[in-house]
This record gives structure tokens, C-alpha cells and sequence, in this order.
């Protein structure tokens, strides 16, 4: 891990999930997001502190479980607050929300592993206000209420709203909770000012168009995919199973929750629009293209 200057007092740690560091004066510091686990926070701990700062507060874009495992161990070692924004801060309280919502009921044991159920951590809510200037902004899609954070040497963080080149053309599906909302928030990163942007899965970069035309592209291959699977009428497995043949996509527990979840918030995206419809036989929920 290194610390890499983005802007005059923003830096970032590039990592798994890109870890942002706002420089409040000569001593404090305030991190965009914690990584993925406990270990993951003590390195990104390790290094803040090896350059003499101290942590005074995370900011989490989002409550996903790579964004907030490593909450607890920095909160419990510096005391720093933590803050989140809406329904995120519910999440981040009580991480079992996280399995349980993509499982829809209560869940089994595979799924309560660090990959979607990081420890909970105290947290703050945004409304309160940000320390240090920042700002934030809703990013709609990825999640429930997803932020972005824009700090005031102009480097701009937009979380998950972006995915990588080498994502999509490995594994095509990312996970979305609201399809139409995502496909706003890109529309709107193509408006965004700022010198630097942040992905929290992509390289830094100053022009973000061709990755945003990437990623607006992919959601509309895939929106046709599933109404192409619904053509004759078929059961939600039908559909997923078709959906995963499709892209080569090998399922274990894990995959099974976040694409079932995400197939079926492009189902409803599309159902909004007029274009799949529902129908119930022989105990079955149904879709059929219109």
C-alpha cells in the first residue's frame, strides 16, 4: 500500500476498494471508506500513521461489505467517527441487514462471511454534516443511498457508480439494486465537474466518458438479455439460470444472492417500463416479454 497524491491534501490509497485520504491540516485525517476487512484496516492504519496522521473520521460511500470491514478496527483504535448516509447507516450498524436483504429472509451460514457481512461499527448520520469542507452527493443505483464525495482541492470520489473495463468484459453482471437510478447517476457523472475522479474499483482518472459509455452500454446489453429470456414466459430460476449461461457465470452461494438480486432489479426495471409482465400459474410467479 501507498499513499498516492491525487490533489494539493487528497490522496488515496490504491487497494481492492481505492481507500480516499482527505488531509484536514498537518496532523488529521479523514478516510473515504475502510476496505474490506479488519486486515485491510490495520494496513491502511499502518500507513496513515506511518506518516504522522492521525485518523479523526471515515466517510462510508456505502454500506457493501468491502467499503466498511474496516470500520471496527479503526474506530476501536483511534475512537474516530464514522458517517454514513440514509438507509447506508442502517446497514453499516447492523451488517446482517446486508445477507439478509440480497437472500431475502433469514441468512444460512455461507452467507454470513466477511464478503457480505463485515462487523458493526457507531456511526453518524451525514445530515449532521461533514468535517473538513467536504461535500457529498447522491450517486443513486449501486445501493440504497450511495454517495459520492467531492473534496475541495477538486478530487471527486464516485464509489461504485463506475465499473471497470476489466469488470464488465470479465464478468459482465455487477451488482445493482435499482437499474434506472444507476443509469441516471452515469448520466449525471457525464456532467460532473472536478480535476481527478475515483472509482473505487478503477484507476484515477481525468476523463471518465469512455468508462461511462462502457458502463451505460453493458446495462442496456443486459436489460435485453433478461426480457430475451422472458420471451416465451419463465420462472424466475428460468431466467437466471439463463442469464448465467449467458455470461459464464459459475454460482456458489455468494453469486447466487448478489446476481439473483441484481437479475431481479433489472426484472423490476423492466416491468416499470411496460416491458415484461408478471403472471402467477401453477404456483409460480411467471414474466413474459410484452
Amino acid at each position: 500500500m501507498e499513499l498516492i497524491q491525487a490533489g494539493e491534501r487528497t490522496y488515496y490509497i490504491k487497494n481492492p476498494t481505492n481507500i480516499g485520504v482527505y488531509r484536514m491540516d498537518e496532523e488529521n485525517v479523514i478516510l473515504i471508506d475502510s476496505g474490506n476487512d479488519k486486515d485491510a484496516g490495520k494496513k491502511i492504519l499502518k500507513l496513515v500513521e506511518g506518516q504522522g496522521f492521525k485518523v479523526r473520521a471515515v466517510i462510508n460511500t456505502h454500506s457493501h461489505a468491502d467499503h466498511i470491514g474496516g470500520n471496527r478496527l479503526i474506530q476501536e483504535r483511534t475512537g474516530c467517527e464514522i458517517y454514513a448516509w440514509g438507509m447506508e447507516r442502517c446497514f453499516v450498524e447492523y451488517p446482517v441487514l446486508e445477507p439478509s436483504f440480497l437472500y431475502g429472509g433469514c441468512p444460512f451460514g455461507d452467507l454470513r462471511n466477511k464478503f457480505l457481512m463485515a462487523k458493526e461499527s457507531r456511526v453518524r448520520d451525514l445530515a449532521e454534516g461533514l468535517p473538513g469542507g467536504l461535500e457529498y452527493f447522491p450517486l443513486g443505483g449501486h445501493s440504497f443511498d450511495m454517495i459520492g464525495v467531492r473534496t475541495p482541492d477538486g478530487v471527486v470520489f464516485v464509489a461504485d457508480a463506475l465499473c471497470s473495463a476489466e469488470t464488465i468484459q470479465k464478468y459482465h453482471l455487477f451488482y445493482l439494486y435499482d437499474v434506472q437510478a444507476h443509469l441516471d447517476t452515469l448520466q449525471r457523472l457525464g456532467e460532473l465537474q472536478g480535476k481527478v475522479f475515483i472509482p473505487s474499483h478503477c484507476e484515477a482518472t481525468e476523463d471518465m466518458g469512455p468508462l461511462l459509455a462502457l458502463n451505460i452500454g453493458k446495462v442496456e446489453e443486459i436489460l435485453e438479455a433478461v426480457r430475451e429470456a422472458c420471451a416465451d414466459g419463465a420462472g424466475f430460476e428460468d431466467i437466471l439460470a439463463a442469464i448465467a449461461e449467458r455470461y459464464g457465470i459459475t454460482m456458489n452461494a455468494n453469486q447466487y444472492v448478489l446476481v439473483g438480486s441484481t437479475v431481479r432489479s433489472y426484472l423490476s426495471c423492466l416491468c416499470l417500463e411496460g416491458k415484461v409482465q408478471y403472471e402467477f400459474a401453477g404456483g409460480r410467479m411467471l414474466w413474459r416479454a410484452c
